[in-house]
């Protein structure tokens, strides 16, 4: 029988370290309260119809809100959003109420927060949520999009903010 090596965990966070990812603000609101965090792992699913996949860390019990509100924004950040991504990861052990506070927020069809002067945002309906190894995989059906000014892009790369 052929076995599958493992990979240890530290090793793999190091190497996808090096990995570039565009940097997101994630929202939801609705009956089960308001939650935001900042993303890396967010891609498109398809354009017909239109969905995006985001994966959030299943060890936070307030990420069940995404699932609870059946909801989500998809905000994608520029160079002049690093101190609202920044309050979105968890610096400075803010209360969402402060996190929220950071920047002017907006609503589009499903009443998830849009981040006024996002890049873009991406309204989403949820239509599938799974636990997948430590993370949460949620799928959202694009239902609204807002076009936001240009500006450079926030990505995150060796453990640091960079501006492309």
């Amino acid at each position: 029988m052929l076995t599958t090596p493992t990979i240890e965990p530290l090793l793999f966070r190091d190497a996808m370290s090096r990995f570039a990812a565009a940097v997101h603000l994630v929202a939801t609101d609705g009956p089960t309260g308001r939650r935001g965090v900042t993303a890396t792992s967010v891609v498109s699913v398809s354009d017909s119809p239109a969905s995006l996949l985001v994966c959030l860390n299943a060890s936070n019990a307030a990420n069940a809100r995404f699932d609870g509100n059946g909801c989500f924004a998809v905000n994608v950040l520029g160079r002049r959003h690093e101190h609202v991504a920044r309050k979105f990861s968890g610096e400075g052990n803010l209360t969402p109420e402060e996190r929220f506070g950071a920047a002017p927020w907006t609503r589009l069809s499903t009443q998830a927060p849009v981040l006024v002067d996002a890049l873009v945002s991406f309204d989403c309906r949820l239509i599938d949520s799974r636990i997948v190894a430590t993370h949460h995989v949620f799928i959202g059906e694009v239902v609204a999009v807002a076009l936001g000014q240009p500006d450079e892009a926030l990505v995150y790369l060796d453990r640091a903010y960079r501006h492309v």
